[in-house]
């Protein structure tokens, strides 16, 4: 990309912004196309990742780029034909309107578009347009800011107050409201594990919905718990591969399907040794090969779990 020149004394985000604009409206980058992601700005330019932020915040408030989840910052549908000729008027000062929800919401958007490892402090602030110590105000530390984060994410989705009587019913709405958040939101899932789990009060919300479709049917605590222990694994386990796919298609460039045909050979070596007969027979059963579909597979592991466990929550027959 030929870095710009802009008007002399212009800020460097601006100069970043007209070069952009140029290429937009010149037609090099159309509708739909990606844009230079705030690391590569930073590394063709040579400015700071916050600066980079701020050029991409300022092309995204002139309805020029917009922000689309797992895919990053691309064209907006249409485009002017020419940049525009003056600046926008001065907008109110943002830190005047600073508040922990804003903060909290526009780190969720990054993380949504861009993943995890994309957010910092630095880069919320530059995309508020606001200094880089005063979202410090509200949240001392990036740490902190993704527990709300994950709190606000977890409470985007509730339940009835009518309760189903069912406790598999209960349970599968549960089990399906929580995949659906982390569908939404793939970062959630990386965020903590079995064994230390994210304690946030909208991430319990769901744990008290599935505790209480499983209370009362004579289960002591602990095997009450770890059937709830094992039916969160099977949702948020499943949803780690989201966040990693994602992860794995930005860095290589390549989908899951393009990634399994570079792989052809070696999957063919190992089909042919003769070592893994009943893998070989398996895969070569297969006419089109192996779709990998993480709904199905979340709704037919719900399913396989749900009906293993039926004789043990009804009372019908107890474990070793």
């Amino acid at each position: 990309m030929t870095k710009p020149t802009g008007t002399a004394g212009d800020p460097p985000y601006l100069r970043i912004v007209s070069a952009i604009r140029r290429r937009i409206a010149e037609g090099e980058l159309a509708p739909g196309d990606r844009v230079p992601s705030t690391r590569r700005i930073a590394g063709e330019w040579g400015v700071a990742l916050a600066t980079a932020t701020k050029a991409l915040t300022t092309l995204r408030l002139e309805g020029l780029v917009e922000s689309r989840p797992r895919i990053g910052t691309v064209v907006a549908g249409t485009a002017p034909a020419a940049p525009p000729r003056r600046r926008p008027s001065p907008a109110p000062d943002p830190e005047q309107e600073l508040s922990l929800a804003r903060i909290v919401r526009t780190a969720i958007e990054i993380a949504d578009a861009e993943g995890l490892s994309a957010l910092s402090m630095r880069g919320v602030a530059a995309r508020l347009g606001v200094a880089a110590m005063s979202t410090y105000r509200y949240v001392p530390s990036k740490e902190d800011l993704v527990l709300h984060m994950a709190d606000t994410a977890f409470g985007e989705e509730t339940y009835p107050a009518d309760a189903p009587e069912d406790w598999r019913t209960r349970i599968e709405l549960g089990a399906r409201t929580l995949w659906s958040l982390y569908r939404k939101h793939p970062w959630l899932a990386q965020l903590g594990s079995l064994t230390r789990p994210l304690l946030v009060p909208n991430l319990m919300v769901h744990g008290e919905w599935v505790l209480g479709a499983l209370d009362g049917h004579g289960l002591d605590p602990t095997r009450l718990f770890d059937i709830h222990v094992l039916l969160y694994s099977h949702v948020q386990g499943l949803a780690t591969h989201l966040e990693m796919e994602a992860h794995a298609e930005a860095a290589t460039g390549q989908s899951e399907d393009q990634w399994m045909d570079s792989r052809a050979p070696a999957l063919q070596e190992l089909v042919e040794s003769g070592r893994f007969p009943t893998f070989s027979k398996v895969v070569g059963a297969f006419e089109d090969g192996y779709d990998l579909r993480l709904d199905a597979l979340f709704e037919f592991g719900l399913k396989a779990l749900l009906d293993g466990l039926t004789p043990l929550i009804e009372g019908q027959e107890g474990l070793a």
